[in-house]
């Protein structure tokens, strides 16, 4: 069956049927790094769930934001290019939890740089607690919280991701 693809924004998203969930990944969630912005995006999702609907989101914990200010990865492509990727933060407020990053992107072909794109990449980390009690101040219930997809498993420190699930009573 083909799938109804949309592209919408986080802030303006607008369907004409509810869903049974609703699922952001890989700490997508944390592009919006503005609080009150959030609290209304959480409130749109709210608002696209049936009733009983579940709000699945990932969460990058907070120590990735401020552990190392420098990464660099690396892959090859099928036609023996080198792609690499090297994330610089250059700026963090621990007042507004908002990184900024500097996202380099290079292409190379037998040793030579052949392209390269900069992005400036802002992110918000949110504390465990403050995002489960930004889902129930939505009207959000049954929140659970979990580690590295360990379903119920509570998050320990070095966990790369924390996933909330919570339900829309409705």
């Amino acid at each position: 069956m083909p799938a109804n693809l949309t592209r919408q924004t986080f802030n303006t998203f607008s369907y004409d049927k509810r869903f049974a969930a609703i699922v952001v990944p890989a700490g997508s969630f944390q592009l919006v790094t503005e609080v009150g912005t959030a609290r209304a995006v959480i409130a749109r999702f709210r608002d696209h769930l049936q009733p009983g609907g579940r709000l699945i989101v990932d969460l990058d914990p907070a120590g990735a934001f401020v552990g190392p200010a420098m990464s660099v990865r690396s892959w090859e492509t099928a036609d023996g290019a080198l792609l690499t990727l090297t994330d610089q933060r250059v700026e963090t407020d621990h007042v507004a939890q908002v990184t900024l990053s500097h996202l380099r992107y290079e292409l190379w072909r037998e040793g030579r740089l052949v392209d390269t794109e900069l992005d400036l990449f802002r992110l918000r980390w949110w504390g465990v607690t403050e995002f489960g009690l930004a889902l129930e101040a939505a009207g959000f219930t049954d929140v659970t919280v979990s580690g590295n997809y360990a379903f119920g498993r509570a998050p320990r420190d070095g966990d790369d991701i924390i996933t909330f699930e919570a339900r829309w009573p409705g």
